[in-house]
């Protein structure tokens, strides 16, 4: 699933990680330093920020695309002189480029958070004070806005059409790696389902699960010192009161309470999802035997093996309704936590209506990026068990013996 695609994937992504976290680590430590030194006129931290699209072309931005690509370079040059590859642009530079486009929209996220407070404050004047704002003042605003909508809508675009020719080379490398070892492969139950079937589940899951990976991890990248910076307009929270920099505690904390018990919850749905293929699969297979055999499909067997169906799907469902109410009420009580870690500062009346839709949006935005866990449960779930059926299918190349899949959960099923 990795080789077929990236250059020695273990170690790829443990040096990917490791530069990634370097590379950050350096930006935001020595980021500002680095670019004045290098002559970029960084505004100081106090300075008022850049409402539009001047936002994502001043010194800060400029100096934060060629460090990005820089960066970026030094990383796929070593791994292209050290494991040549045949998808090596694609998997490496085309990774770099789904990064960055989704870094940038992103960025767009927060340049429309930014605009929040000029625009919100506004309109609590106008209606604190009749005319004290014009109009023409909130139409310069929408336009603004809309300015930048358009470009959110632009790289959104591009970024979806890139992204699914880059998928879809995935699946092209794996589909000739299969089809490369057929010989070898052609042996195991239900092998052209795995490679044609199961390769293409798994690039289309890729697809939309991969990028919300992505950005849940920008979006923390970019929203944390968002919201660092907005704590310094609260100064308590309830039960606990004043601690430093408590907006963004109070996210981290509840992110990783919501994550911690989904996956609680949750733990046993994989492996229902994967025995549910595989009984599937052989129900099937009874039936095409039967199309072509008069004593394969008997009654009593065809009995037997729907049976197996009917109980997985069964144990699915109960595990899936307790595991939705679990994420329904954490989700429900999500929709309130900011509301209420704000109501001291809101009724000492130490914020404005503005400020209130920053920290409103940035708490949303990194509680949501913590919660990626938790509302792509369900995806995560079938990508596990395509995941799984793919790595059985691929033990033949390895010579490794099979795994009794269907033992293990009936074991486990006389347990639960």
């Amino acid at each position: 699933m990795f080789q077929c695609f990236f250059p020695n994937p273990r170690w790829f992504f443990i040096s990917l990680i490791g530069w990634a976290s370097l590379c950050i680590a350096v930006w935001y430590g020595w980021g500002d330093q680095l670019g004045t030194a290098l002559g970029f006129e960084l505004p100081a931290e106090d300075a008022e920020p850049v409402l539009g699209l001047g936002h994502f072309i001043s010194p800060d931005f400029i100096w934060f695309y060629l460090y990005f690509f820089t960066t970026l370079m030094m990383f796929g040059l070593v791994w292209m002189r050290l494991s040549p590859h045949e998808w090596q642009l694609w998997s490496i530079y085309g990774s770099a480029l789904i990064l960055f486009s989704t870094y940038f929209s992103v960025q767009v996220s927060v340049a429309i958070n930014t605009w929040r407070r000029p625009f919100f404050d506004n309109i609590q004047a106008a209606l604190a004070e009749p005319g004290s704002i014009t109009a023409k003042e909130l139409y310069d605003l929408i336009i603004i806005f809309g300015e930048i909508a358009f470009l959110a809508v632009i790289v959104f675009v591009m970024t979806r059409f890139f992204v699914s020719h880059y998928i879809f080379r995935w699946r092209m490398a794996m589909n000739e790696f299969y089809a490369s070892r057929w010989t070898q492969l052609r042996q195991v139950e239900g092998a052209a389902q795995r490679v044609q079937e199961d390769t293409m589940r798994f690039a289309s899951i890729m697809e939309g699960l991969g990028v919300s990976l992505v950005d849940a991890f920008m979006t923390l990248v970019a929203f944390l010192p968002v919201l660092w910076s907005l704590s310094q307009y609260v100064t308590e929270l309830p039960i606990i009161g004043s601690i430093a920099s408590p907006l963004f505690y109070a996210a981290i904390f509840w992110s990783i309470f919501g994550t911690m018990l989904m996956a609680f919850v949750g733990i046993k749905l994989p492996g229902l999802e994967f025995r549910n293929q595989r009984v599937e699969a052989a129900y099937r297979k009874e039936l095409v035997y039967g199309e072509d055999h008069e004593d394969r499909a008997q009654p009593l067997t065809l009995t037997q093996l729907f049976g197996n169906v009917r109980k997985n799907y069964f144990r699915l469902y109960f595990h899936y309704m307790y595991f939705n109410v679990a994420r329904s009420f954490f989700l429900q009580a999500d929709n309130l936590f900011a509301y209420i870690i704000l109501i001291p500062t809101i009724v000492a009346g130490t914020i404005t209506f503005g400020i209130l839709q920053q920290i409103l949006t940035a708490f949303g935005q990194v509680s949501n990026s913590f919660q990626y866990l938790i509302n792509s449960w369900p995806t995560i779930v079938e990508l596990l068990s395509v995941y799984k059926r793919l790595q059985s299918f691929e033990r033949v190349l390895h010579e490794k013996p099979q795994v009794d899949i269907d033992q293990q959960f009936l074991e486990e099923g006389e347990g639960s």
